[in-house]
């Protein structure tokens, strides 16, 4: 890869690819700029990754998961049927020349079929005694993911051609590729030959390599991609464009009157975020963009001349909240009399957490009890219930459906945000059941009832943050919600 000057990197998610024709001139045209020197990372249109899949929210079973669970070819077979569908139905949506969407209603052909044939093939492997299904999900899994941001990668390219930018895809997805390389080999393949002064990059937030992205990132496996072509191509600047403003609170909830856009904060907050279920960008991701030393804005796509909030690692100027969220959480409670003075019970509940996959959103602890706040299924929670209660059959094991609701900044001290947040709860009659505020005041975590989450929000939001900044009449954000 050649470039004369620093370049951005840029990501796009699904919800805003499938309206990829709105946002060709003031995005992907650069509003009659010059439209070269950035590098596109694009998510598959919205909803694809959940028919090849499974859906992100409901669960509902996509490809993937009636593959895994077969009894026969048709369940599955018919799902990949609607996933071609619903391809084309989204390249229909973002191309208008006949020739274009012949050609994309190819790509979806030749490469749906050619992921039915490694399917049924690998069904047939498997009914020999030597194979197990089970072995080889992994793999598919990231073949199917892969589909989704190769189609729309492709889509991309052929639009912006159509305008007469010279874009190239970029396909890291390794499809038919029989060499097995790192991602940061995979990477430097697809940009070897690459012109960033001449040409737009449009690539794949999906990226085949020995790592396995899907095994360790799971469905954030396009930011990592994303984070790690900045850093692997020395990126200026790397950019998320999202169809909302990070803001605040959730305008919804709070109303889009008193939300703020934070408009500048650092990485610690980015990671509170994400603790909360809110990524500004993965966790891996953003360790890769601080690593490298290249700072992230996150913009709203749909409002091209607002800079959007830009995530470095400096620090705040002055004190102040930045942010006011929340999440359900299940409280998973190890009341055990003889654990005081002896050592093992936290190291044994953490294993059985790590193993079944259970995201430990808080913890407190005393003498004889420890408790995890998790954002897991109800289902996870029961079996690690059933661990403990075999590894500690004296122990009282709870779990109560509750929330976390934090207020989170980059310098949060001698504001005396903690006290003023009780005030507030206690003015609307809500009683908090546990509270934390670490030495680092970055954030304060209070765990309360589910019922009263959204009135805590607008409580604490109302004292943290629009108290606090009347006097300085900030631009409210305009986004209609705070994430998706």
């Amino acid at each position: 890869m050649s470039d004369s000057r620093s370049h951005t990197v840029e990501k796009i998610g699904g919800t805003s690819m499938s309206r990829s024709r709105e946002l060709l001139d003031s995005l992907f045209l650069n509003g009659g700029g010059d439209p070269y020197g950035r590098v596109f990372v694009v998510s598959a249109y919205g909803g694809i990754t959940d028919l090849l899949l499974e859906h992100k929210k409901s669960g509902e079973p996509g490809v993937y998961a009636l593959f895994a669970n077969a009894e026969n070819d048709q369940g599955w077979s018919d799902a990949l049927n609607r996933v071609a569908e619903a391809m084309k139905a989204a390249h229909r949506d973002v191309l208008e020349h006949p020739a274009d969407i012949q050609e994309a209603d190819d790509f979806v052909r030749e490469r749906l079929e050619g992921a039915r044939s490694c399917l049924i093939d690998l069904q047939r492997l498997c009914s020999y005694g030597h194979f197990r299904l089970s072995e080889h999900m992994g793999l598919i899994r990231e073949l199917l993911s892969g589909l989704g941001e190769s189609h729309s990668a492709q889509v991309t390219t052929l639009l912006l051609r159509r305008q007469g930018v010279d874009a190239r895809c970029v396909d890291l997805s390794g499809w038919r590729d029989d060499a097995e390389v790192s991602l940061d080999e995979r990477i430097d393949r697809g940009f070897a030959d690459i012109d960033l002064a001449r040409e737009l990059p449009i690539v794949t937030g999906y990226a085949q390599c020995a790592e396995g992205l899907m095994n360790r990132y799971d469905r954030g496996y396009s930011e990592v991609t994303f984070a790690n072509i900045a850093a692997r191509t020395g990126a200026g600047e790397a950019i998320i464009h999202k169809e909302f403003h990070l803001s605040s609170a959730d305008p919804k909830l709070v109303g889009a009157e008193n939300v703020r856009k934070l408009g500048r904060t650092n990485y610690d907050v980015a990671d509170q975020l994400s603790n909360m279920g809110m990524e500004a960008i993965h966790p891996s991701a953003a360790k890769t963009l601080r690593q490298a030393g290249i700072p992230l804005r996150v913009t709203n796509a749909f409002e091209p001349q607002d800079p959007g909030t830009f995530i470095d690692e400096a620090p705040a100027e002055a004190p102040g909240v930045e942010m006011v969220t929340g999440l359900d959480v299940f409280a998973l409670q190890v009341y055990e009399p003889d654990m005081v003075g002896v050592k093992g019970y936290d190291a044994t509940i953490l294993e059985a957490l790590t193993r079944h996959g259970l995201r430990i959103v808080a913890k407190t602890s005393n003498a004889n009890t420890i408790t995890h706040y998790v954002d897991a299924s109800m289902k996870s929670v029961r079996r690690v219930e059933r661990d403990l209660a075999k590894a500690y059959p004296s122990a009282e094991i709870t779990t109560r459906k509750l929330a976390v609701v934090s207020a989170i900044g980059r310098d949060l001290s001698g504001l005396g945000a903690l006290s003023r947040g009780l005030a507030a709860l206690d003015a609307e009659g809500i009683e908090p059941v546990a509270v934390a505020q670490g030495p680092r005041s970055v954030d304060i975590q209070i765990v309360l009832p589910r019922d009263t989450t959204d009135t805590a929000i607008r409580a604490l939001h109302r004292a943290l943050v629009e108290e606090a900044t009347a006097d300085e009449s900030p631009r409210p954000a305009k986004s209609p919600q705070l994430a998706a």
